[in-house]
């Protein structure tokens, strides 16, 4: 028996059941079709947060606002860290102008902000923009 990985669907929040060692042949989820893990990051919203904690990949969630210079300087690198991190861990953007709601609940203080969960809970966090080396080993050192 092989393991098997809970993973919310980016797409419709629908829960796929997928073994582990086929985590990078582009998995598609079983209610929408499309891809569960497309090496991109996807949008968080109020409506999915609580969906995409459920899983058992790691999510990492960057907090920014469209007016936020260092968030816009920041994005390709979080593009690039989710490419890298393809089957290792999930990569999320909450707009924070779009779900203030959220963004407050989290206790959000400044942009950029990183968030990183497992199995449901915030174990790290980290403000401000950061090169990729630095960011591979920040999550390197929560276990990512």
């Amino acid at each position: 028996m092989t393991d098997a990985l809970l993973i919310p669907c980016p797409h419709c929040n629908g829960l796929n059941r997928l073994p582990a060692e086929r985590l990078g042949d582009a998995p598609r989820c079983g209610r929408c079709k499309q891809a569960v893990l497309s090496g991109a990051p996807f949008e968080l919203t109020q409506a999915s947060y609580a969906s995409q904690l459920k899983g058992d990949l790691p999510l990492l969630v960057d907090v920014w606002a469209a007016w936020c210079g260092p968030c816009r300087a920041f994005a390709p690198t979080f593009e690039q860290a989710a490419a890298q991190l393809l089957g290792r861990a999930r990569l999320a953007k909450l707009d924070s102008e779009a779900h203030p709601q959220l963004a407050g609940q989290l206790g959000i203080r400044s942009i950029p902000s990183l968030l990183l969960f497992k199995d449901g809970r915030e174990v790290a966090r980290q403000s401000g923009a950061m090169p990729l080396p630095q960011l591979l080993a920040w999550l390197a050192q929560h276990g990512v």
